[in-house]
Protein backbone atom coordinates (compact mmCIF):
# COMPACT_ATOMS: atom_id res chain seq x y z
CA UNK A 1 0.00 0.00 0.00
CA UNK A 2 1.13 3.54 -0.69
CA UNK A 3 2.76 5.40 2.19
CA UNK A 4 0.91 8.57 1.33
CA UNK A 5 -2.87 8.56 1.88
CA UNK A 6 -3.62 11.38 -0.58
CA UNK A 7 -1.49 9.83 -3.31
CA UNK A 8 -3.26 6.50 -2.88
CA UNK A 9 -6.82 7.81 -2.97
CA UNK A 10 -5.99 9.73 -6.15
CA UNK A 11 -4.90 6.50 -7.86
CA UNK A 12 -8.21 4.88 -6.87
CA UNK A 13 -10.51 7.72 -7.92
CA UNK A 14 -11.66 8.90 -4.47
CA UNK A 15 -10.18 12.38 -4.75
CA UNK A 16 -12.10 15.35 -6.14
CA UNK A 17 -10.81 18.47 -4.37
CA UNK A 18 -9.22 19.43 -1.10
CA UNK A 19 -8.53 22.54 0.98
CA UNK A 20 -4.84 23.37 1.57
CA UNK A 21 -3.63 20.05 0.21
CA UNK A 22 0.06 20.59 0.94
CA UNK A 23 -0.54 21.39 4.61
CA UNK A 24 -2.97 18.46 4.94
CA UNK A 25 -0.34 16.18 3.43
CA UNK A 26 2.06 17.14 6.23
CA UNK A 27 -0.64 16.63 8.86
CA UNK A 28 -1.29 13.14 7.54
CA UNK A 29 2.25 12.07 8.45
CA UNK A 30 0.86 11.64 11.96
CA UNK A 31 -2.46 10.15 13.02
CA UNK A 32 -5.38 12.52 12.55
CA UNK A 33 -9.15 12.22 12.93
CA UNK A 34 -11.68 12.70 10.13
CA UNK A 35 -15.42 12.26 9.80
CA UNK A 36 -18.26 11.71 7.37
CA UNK A 37 -21.85 12.43 8.24
CA UNK A 38 -24.78 10.14 7.45
CA UNK A 39 -28.35 11.26 7.96
CA UNK A 40 -30.82 8.71 9.29
CA UNK A 41 -33.57 9.10 6.70
CA UNK A 42 -33.78 5.33 6.13
CA UNK A 43 -33.04 2.10 7.99
CA UNK A 44 -30.43 1.24 5.36
CA UNK A 45 -27.83 2.96 3.24
CA UNK A 46 -27.75 2.40 -0.51
CA UNK A 47 -24.91 1.93 -2.99
CA UNK A 48 -24.46 5.71 -3.21
CA UNK A 49 -23.06 5.59 0.34
CA UNK A 50 -20.57 2.87 -0.49
CA UNK A 51 -17.86 5.22 -1.73
CA UNK A 52 -17.63 7.29 1.49
CA UNK A 53 -17.59 4.05 3.51
CA UNK A 54 -14.71 2.72 1.41
CA UNK A 55 -12.88 6.05 1.80
CA UNK A 56 -13.18 5.85 5.60
CA UNK A 57 -12.03 2.23 5.45
CA UNK A 58 -8.89 3.25 3.53
CA UNK A 59 -8.35 6.17 5.92
CA UNK A 60 -8.37 3.81 8.90
CA UNK A 61 -6.05 1.34 7.18
CA UNK A 62 -3.54 4.16 6.80
CA UNK A 63 -3.51 4.43 10.60
CA UNK A 64 -5.94 7.32 11.04
CA UNK A 65 -9.06 7.57 13.18
CA UNK A 66 -12.48 7.68 11.46
CA UNK A 67 -15.66 9.10 12.94
CA UNK A 68 -19.10 8.18 11.69
CA UNK A 69 -21.39 11.10 12.47
CA UNK A 70 -25.00 10.01 12.65
CA UNK A 71 -27.35 12.86 11.90
CA UNK A 72 -29.90 12.23 14.61
CA UNK A 73 -30.35 16.00 14.85
CA UNK A 74 -29.91 17.08 11.23
CA UNK A 75 -32.31 14.37 10.02
CA UNK A 76 -34.98 16.31 11.89
CA UNK A 77 -34.14 19.22 9.55
CA UNK A 78 -33.38 17.61 6.18
CA UNK A 79 -30.48 18.16 3.77
CA UNK A 80 -31.60 20.00 0.59
CA UNK A 81 -28.56 18.78 -1.39
CA UNK A 82 -29.50 16.90 -4.54
CA UNK A 83 -33.22 17.12 -3.79
CA UNK A 84 -35.97 18.71 -5.84
CA UNK A 85 -38.37 18.90 -2.93
CA UNK A 86 -38.49 18.94 0.83
CA UNK A 87 -37.60 15.63 2.44
CA UNK A 88 -40.19 13.83 4.50
CA UNK A 89 -39.81 14.88 8.14
CA UNK A 90 -39.33 11.82 10.35
CA UNK A 91 -40.23 11.61 14.02
CA UNK A 92 -37.59 10.82 16.63
CA UNK A 93 -38.85 7.27 17.13
CA UNK A 94 -38.35 6.41 13.43
CA UNK A 95 -34.93 8.07 13.44
CA UNK A 96 -33.82 6.02 16.46
CA UNK A 97 -34.89 2.80 14.73
CA UNK A 98 -32.91 3.80 11.65
CA UNK A 99 -29.79 4.54 13.74
CA UNK A 100 -29.71 1.00 15.14
CA UNK A 101 -29.97 -0.55 11.69
CA UNK A 102 -27.30 1.73 10.19
CA UNK A 103 -24.75 0.82 12.86
CA UNK A 104 -24.76 -2.77 11.56
CA UNK A 105 -23.70 -1.56 8.10
CA UNK A 106 -20.84 0.58 9.46
CA UNK A 107 -19.46 -2.36 11.43
CA UNK A 108 -18.94 -4.29 8.18
CA UNK A 109 -16.46 -1.70 6.88
CA UNK A 110 -14.66 -0.23 9.90
CA UNK A 111 -12.92 -1.58 12.99
CA UNK A 112 -14.64 -0.60 16.23
CA UNK A 113 -12.25 -1.72 18.93
CA UNK A 114 -11.43 0.64 21.80
CA UNK A 115 -8.16 -1.24 22.40
CA UNK A 116 -6.60 0.22 19.26
CA UNK A 117 -5.63 3.90 18.92
CA UNK A 118 -7.41 4.48 15.64
CA UNK A 119 -10.63 2.69 16.51
CA UNK A 120 -13.63 4.04 14.62
CA UNK A 121 -16.32 5.68 16.69
CA UNK A 122 -19.94 6.58 16.05
CA UNK A 123 -21.19 9.96 17.25
CA UNK A 124 -24.72 11.39 17.07
CA UNK A 125 -25.15 15.12 16.45
CA UNK A 126 -28.43 15.05 18.38
CA UNK A 127 -26.17 15.02 21.49
CA UNK A 128 -25.42 18.71 20.93
CA UNK A 129 -28.04 19.94 18.47
CA UNK A 130 -30.81 18.69 20.72
CA UNK A 131 -29.58 20.88 23.58
CA UNK A 132 -29.17 24.13 21.69
CA UNK A 133 -30.88 27.28 22.87
CA UNK A 134 -32.21 28.97 19.76
CA UNK A 135 -31.46 32.57 20.75
CA UNK A 136 -27.96 31.87 22.04
CA UNK A 137 -27.21 29.72 18.96
CA UNK A 138 -28.28 32.54 16.63
CA UNK A 139 -26.11 35.02 18.51
CA UNK A 140 -23.05 32.79 18.78
CA UNK A 141 -23.13 30.87 15.49
CA UNK A 142 -25.77 32.42 13.23
CA UNK A 143 -24.08 35.80 13.44
CA UNK A 144 -21.00 34.34 11.71
CA UNK A 145 -22.91 33.29 8.58
CA UNK A 146 -23.60 35.49 5.57
CA UNK A 147 -26.99 34.96 3.95
CA UNK A 148 -25.42 35.96 0.62
CA UNK A 149 -22.89 33.14 0.89
CA UNK A 150 -25.56 30.68 1.97
CA UNK A 151 -27.66 31.59 -1.08
CA UNK A 152 -24.60 30.88 -3.24
CA UNK A 153 -24.34 27.28 -2.01
CA UNK A 154 -24.94 24.91 -4.93
CA UNK A 155 -27.68 22.95 -3.16
CA UNK A 156 -29.58 26.17 -2.43
CA UNK A 157 -28.98 27.75 -5.85
CA UNK A 158 -30.33 24.72 -7.68
CA UNK A 159 -33.54 24.61 -5.69
CA UNK A 160 -34.16 28.34 -6.09
CA UNK A 161 -33.28 28.29 -9.80
CA UNK A 162 -35.91 25.61 -10.35
CA UNK A 163 -38.38 27.68 -8.33
CA UNK A 164 -38.93 24.72 -6.04
CA UNK A 165 -39.89 25.07 -2.41
CA UNK A 166 -37.04 25.49 0.07
CA UNK A 167 -38.21 25.66 3.66
CA UNK A 168 -36.49 27.83 6.25
CA UNK A 169 -35.87 24.56 8.13
CA UNK A 170 -33.77 23.20 5.24
CA UNK A 171 -32.06 26.55 4.69
CA UNK A 172 -30.55 26.13 8.16
CA UNK A 173 -28.96 22.79 7.26
CA UNK A 174 -25.57 24.19 6.19
CA UNK A 175 -25.30 26.15 9.45
CA UNK A 176 -25.95 23.00 11.47
CA UNK A 177 -23.48 20.96 9.42
CA UNK A 178 -20.82 23.60 9.99
CA UNK A 179 -21.61 23.54 13.71
CA UNK A 180 -21.19 19.74 13.67
CA UNK A 181 -17.62 20.16 12.42
CA UNK A 182 -16.93 22.68 15.19
CA UNK A 183 -18.28 20.33 17.86
CA UNK A 184 -16.30 17.36 16.55
CA UNK A 185 -13.18 19.53 16.47
CA UNK A 186 -13.71 20.51 20.11
CA UNK A 187 -14.75 17.09 21.39
CA UNK A 188 -12.56 14.74 19.33
CA UNK A 189 -9.86 16.96 17.77
CA UNK A 190 -11.36 16.14 14.37
CA UNK A 191 -9.53 18.16 11.72
CA UNK A 192 -10.81 16.73 8.45
CA UNK A 193 -14.26 16.33 6.93
CA UNK A 194 -14.94 14.04 3.97
CA UNK A 195 -17.96 14.39 1.72
CA UNK A 196 -19.31 14.20 -1.80
CA UNK A 197 -18.52 17.02 -4.22
CA UNK A 198 -22.03 18.43 -3.69
CA UNK A 199 -21.11 19.03 -0.03
CA UNK A 200 -18.16 21.32 -0.78
CA UNK A 201 -19.93 24.53 0.20
CA UNK A 202 -21.17 23.08 3.50
CA UNK A 203 -17.70 21.73 4.33
CA UNK A 204 -16.05 25.10 3.65
CA UNK A 205 -18.66 26.77 5.89
CA UNK A 206 -17.57 24.50 8.73
CA UNK A 207 -13.90 25.27 8.12
CA UNK A 208 -14.61 29.00 8.18
CA UNK A 209 -16.61 28.69 11.41
CA UNK A 210 -13.78 26.87 13.17
CA UNK A 211 -11.29 29.51 12.01
CA UNK A 212 -13.49 32.25 13.44
CA UNK A 213 -14.06 30.38 16.71
CA UNK A 214 -10.60 28.98 17.43
CA UNK A 215 -8.25 30.34 14.75
CA UNK A 216 -7.23 26.76 14.03
CA UNK A 217 -6.89 25.35 10.51
CA UNK A 218 -8.95 22.30 9.61
CA UNK A 219 -9.50 20.66 6.24
CA UNK A 220 -12.09 19.39 3.81
CA UNK A 221 -11.79 16.74 1.13
CA UNK A 222 -14.46 15.72 -1.34
CA UNK A 223 -14.94 12.71 -3.58
CA UNK A 224 -16.55 12.84 -7.02
CA UNK A 225 -20.19 11.90 -7.38
CA UNK A 226 -20.07 8.56 -9.15
CA UNK A 227 -21.91 8.17 -12.43
CA UNK A 228 -22.03 5.27 -14.86
CA UNK A 229 -20.64 5.38 -18.39
CA UNK A 230 -24.09 6.48 -19.59
CA UNK A 231 -23.92 9.55 -17.33
CA UNK A 232 -26.64 8.36 -14.96
CA UNK A 233 -26.26 8.48 -11.18
CA UNK A 234 -24.87 5.25 -9.80
CA UNK A 235 -26.99 3.18 -7.42
CA UNK A 236 -30.20 2.56 -9.28
CA UNK A 237 -31.42 -0.75 -10.67
CA UNK A 238 -34.56 -1.66 -12.57
CA UNK A 239 -36.18 -2.21 -9.17
CA UNK A 240 -35.07 1.06 -7.63
CA UNK A 241 -32.37 1.81 -5.06
CA UNK A 242 -29.64 -0.78 -4.51
CA UNK A 243 -29.72 -1.13 -0.73
CA UNK A 244 -26.83 -2.32 1.43
CA UNK A 245 -29.15 -4.14 3.83
CA UNK A 246 -30.18 -7.70 3.01
CA UNK A 247 -33.58 -6.97 4.53
CA UNK A 248 -34.25 -4.49 1.72
CA UNK A 249 -32.36 -6.21 -1.11
CA UNK A 250 -31.50 -9.90 -1.13
CA UNK A 251 -27.92 -11.01 -1.52
CA UNK A 252 -28.36 -12.44 -5.01
CA UNK A 253 -29.86 -9.24 -6.45
CA UNK A 254 -27.08 -7.22 -4.82
CA UNK A 255 -24.47 -9.52 -6.39
CA UNK A 256 -26.27 -9.39 -9.74
CA UNK A 257 -26.28 -5.58 -9.71
CA UNK A 258 -22.46 -5.61 -9.75
CA UNK A 259 -22.33 -8.51 -12.21
CA UNK A 260 -24.37 -6.38 -14.62
CA UNK A 261 -21.87 -3.51 -14.55
CA UNK A 262 -21.23 -1.97 -17.94
CA UNK A 263 -17.93 -3.02 -19.57
CA UNK A 264 -16.76 0.61 -19.52
CA UNK A 265 -17.31 0.95 -15.76
CA UNK A 266 -15.91 -2.30 -14.40
CA UNK A 267 -12.28 -1.18 -13.87
CA UNK A 268 -13.37 2.10 -12.31
CA UNK A 269 -15.67 0.27 -9.90
CA UNK A 270 -12.98 -2.27 -8.99
CA UNK A 271 -10.73 0.64 -7.99
CA UNK A 272 -13.44 2.34 -5.96
CA UNK A 273 -15.24 -0.56 -4.33
CA UNK A 274 -12.65 -3.29 -3.78
CA UNK A 275 -9.25 -3.58 -2.14
CA UNK A 276 -7.61 -5.38 -5.04
CA UNK A 277 -4.06 -3.96 -5.30
CA UNK A 278 -3.25 -1.45 -8.02
CA UNK A 279 -0.67 -3.76 -9.60
CA UNK A 280 -3.30 -6.44 -10.11
CA UNK A 281 -5.75 -3.89 -11.53
CA UNK A 282 -3.07 -2.84 -14.03
CA UNK A 283 -3.11 -6.43 -15.32
CA UNK A 284 -6.88 -6.23 -15.69
CA UNK A 285 -6.48 -3.26 -18.04
CA UNK A 286 -5.37 -5.69 -20.74
CA UNK A 287 -8.56 -7.76 -20.51
CA UNK A 288 -10.82 -7.67 -23.55
CA UNK A 289 -13.89 -9.45 -24.84
CA UNK A 290 -15.28 -12.25 -22.69
CA UNK A 291 -12.50 -11.70 -20.11
CA UNK A 292 -14.35 -8.55 -19.02
CA UNK A 293 -17.14 -10.79 -17.72
CA UNK A 294 -14.65 -12.44 -15.39
CA UNK A 295 -13.79 -9.00 -14.01
CA UNK A 296 -17.48 -8.34 -13.35
CA UNK A 297 -17.69 -11.56 -11.35
CA UNK A 298 -14.60 -10.57 -9.37
CA UNK A 299 -16.18 -7.17 -8.67
CA UNK A 300 -19.49 -8.73 -7.63
CA UNK A 301 -17.78 -11.27 -5.35
CA UNK A 302 -15.58 -8.68 -3.64
CA UNK A 303 -18.30 -6.12 -2.91
CA UNK A 304 -20.82 -8.76 -1.84
CA UNK A 305 -18.25 -10.23 0.56
CA UNK A 306 -18.00 -6.92 2.42
CA UNK A 307 -21.74 -6.66 2.95
CA UNK A 308 -22.85 -10.26 3.27
CA UNK A 309 -19.71 -12.28 4.00
CA UNK A 310 -17.58 -14.54 1.81
CA UNK A 311 -19.79 -17.60 2.22
CA UNK A 312 -22.90 -15.87 0.89
CA UNK A 313 -20.91 -14.26 -1.91
CA UNK A 314 -19.61 -17.68 -2.99
CA UNK A 315 -23.10 -19.15 -2.74
CA UNK A 316 -24.77 -16.58 -4.99
CA UNK A 317 -21.89 -16.69 -7.48
CA UNK A 318 -22.27 -20.47 -7.69
CA UNK A 319 -26.04 -20.11 -8.01
CA UNK A 320 -25.67 -17.64 -10.86
CA UNK A 321 -23.19 -19.84 -12.70
CA UNK A 322 -25.31 -22.98 -12.43
CA UNK A 323 -28.73 -21.48 -13.09
CA UNK A 324 -27.98 -18.67 -15.49
CA UNK A 325 -25.07 -20.19 -17.37
CA UNK A 326 -25.35 -23.98 -17.41
CA UNK A 327 -29.01 -24.34 -16.36
CA UNK A 328 -27.80 -27.24 -14.20
CA UNK A 329 -29.63 -27.54 -10.89
CA UNK A 330 -28.95 -29.67 -7.85
CA UNK A 331 -31.10 -30.30 -4.74
CA UNK A 332 -29.02 -28.07 -2.47
CA UNK A 333 -29.21 -25.19 -4.93
CA UNK A 334 -32.98 -25.43 -5.11
CA UNK A 335 -33.52 -25.75 -1.36
CA UNK A 336 -31.11 -22.91 -0.43
CA UNK A 337 -31.94 -20.40 -3.15
CA UNK A 338 -33.12 -16.93 -2.09
CA UNK A 339 -34.78 -16.53 -5.49
CA UNK A 340 -37.51 -19.05 -4.77
CA UNK A 341 -41.15 -19.33 -3.79
CA UNK A 342 -42.95 -22.51 -2.78
CA UNK A 343 -46.43 -23.67 -3.75
CA UNK A 344 -48.31 -26.68 -2.50
CA UNK A 345 -49.96 -29.32 -4.69
CA UNK A 346 -53.34 -28.10 -3.45
CA UNK A 347 -52.55 -24.50 -4.40
CA UNK A 348 -51.47 -25.50 -7.90
CA UNK A 349 -54.61 -27.53 -8.66
CA UNK A 350 -56.35 -24.44 -10.07
CA UNK A 351 -53.14 -23.25 -11.66
CA UNK A 352 -50.93 -20.23 -11.02
CA UNK A 353 -50.89 -17.34 -13.47
CA UNK A 354 -47.37 -16.72 -14.77
CA UNK A 355 -47.90 -12.95 -14.54
CA UNK A 356 -48.61 -13.33 -10.80
CA UNK A 357 -45.64 -15.68 -10.30
CA UNK A 358 -43.32 -13.08 -11.84
CA UNK A 359 -44.59 -10.52 -9.34
CA UNK A 360 -44.29 -12.95 -6.40
CA UNK A 361 -40.69 -13.70 -7.39
CA UNK A 362 -39.86 -9.96 -7.63
CA UNK A 363 -39.09 -10.44 -11.30
CA UNK A 364 -41.56 -7.72 -12.22
CA UNK A 365 -42.80 -4.57 -10.53
CA UNK A 366 -46.51 -5.08 -11.27
CA UNK A 367 -48.97 -7.31 -13.10
CA UNK A 368 -48.83 -4.84 -16.00
CA UNK A 369 -45.05 -5.12 -16.05
CA UNK A 370 -45.38 -8.93 -16.07
CA UNK A 371 -47.65 -8.80 -19.12
CA UNK A 372 -45.23 -6.51 -20.98
CA UNK A 373 -42.29 -8.83 -20.27
CA UNK A 374 -44.25 -11.84 -21.52
CA UNK A 375 -45.42 -10.10 -24.70
CA UNK A 376 -41.89 -8.82 -25.38
CA UNK A 377 -40.62 -12.42 -25.44
CA UNK A 378 -38.46 -11.99 -22.36
CA UNK A 379 -39.89 -14.91 -20.34
CA UNK A 380 -38.92 -18.57 -20.46
CA UNK A 381 -40.39 -21.34 -18.32
CA UNK A 382 -38.06 -24.34 -18.07
CA UNK A 383 -36.22 -22.88 -21.08
CA UNK A 384 -39.40 -22.67 -23.18
CA UNK A 385 -40.34 -19.22 -24.50
CA UNK A 386 -43.75 -18.02 -23.29
CA UNK A 387 -45.70 -15.36 -25.19
CA UNK A 388 -49.17 -15.81 -23.66
CA UNK A 389 -49.79 -13.12 -21.05
CA UNK A 390 -52.50 -15.34 -19.48
CA UNK A 391 -50.23 -18.40 -19.31
CA UNK A 392 -51.25 -20.72 -16.47
CA UNK A 393 -48.66 -22.75 -14.58
CA UNK A 394 -49.97 -26.23 -13.62
CA UNK A 395 -48.45 -29.20 -11.86
CA UNK A 396 -47.55 -30.66 -15.27
CA UNK A 397 -45.02 -27.87 -15.79
CA UNK A 398 -42.96 -28.95 -12.79
CA UNK A 399 -40.05 -31.29 -13.45
CA UNK A 400 -38.14 -33.69 -11.26
CA UNK A 401 -34.69 -32.70 -10.18
CA UNK A 402 -32.30 -35.15 -11.91
CA UNK A 403 -30.44 -35.75 -8.66
CA UNK A 404 -33.46 -36.05 -6.36
CA UNK A 405 -36.87 -37.14 -7.67
CA UNK A 406 -38.53 -35.95 -4.46
CA UNK A 407 -37.91 -32.36 -5.50
CA UNK A 408 -40.12 -30.88 -8.20
CA UNK A 409 -39.35 -27.42 -9.48
CA UNK A 410 -39.98 -24.91 -12.22
CA UNK A 411 -37.40 -22.42 -13.47
CA UNK A 412 -38.41 -19.01 -14.85
CA UNK A 413 -35.94 -16.85 -16.75
CA UNK A 414 -36.38 -13.14 -17.47
CA UNK A 415 -33.89 -12.30 -20.19
CA UNK A 416 -30.42 -13.75 -19.74
CA UNK A 417 -29.55 -12.59 -16.24
CA UNK A 418 -32.66 -12.81 -14.04
CA UNK A 419 -34.38 -15.92 -12.81
CA UNK A 420 -36.70 -17.35 -10.20
CA UNK A 421 -37.54 -20.81 -8.91
CA UNK A 422 -40.88 -22.28 -7.91
CA UNK A 423 -40.69 -25.42 -5.81
CA UNK A 424 -43.66 -27.76 -5.54
CA UNK A 425 -44.15 -29.01 -1.99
Amino acid sequence: MYKDFLEFIKTRGYFNQCTNEEILKKKLKKQITAYIGFDCTSDSLHVGSLLPLMLLRVFQKFGHKPIILLGGGTTLVGDPSGKDETRKILNENDINKNKKKLRKVFEKFLIFNSKIKNSAIIVDNLDWLGKLNYISFLRKVGSKFSVSKMLALESIKQRLAREQNLSFLEFNYSVLQAYDFLELFKRHNCVLQFGGSDQWGNIVSGIDLIKKESREEVFGLTSPLITTSTGSKMGKSSKGAVWLSEEKLNCFDFWQFWRNTDDKDVLKFIKLFTEIPNKKIEEYENYVGSDINQLKIILANEVTSYLHGQEKAKKVAYEAEKIISSKNLNPTLISDSDKKIQVSKKEIEKGLLLKQALLDLNLSSSIGDSKRLILQGAIKVNNNLIDDKEFLITKDHFVNNPENNNIKFLLIHVGKKKFGLIELI
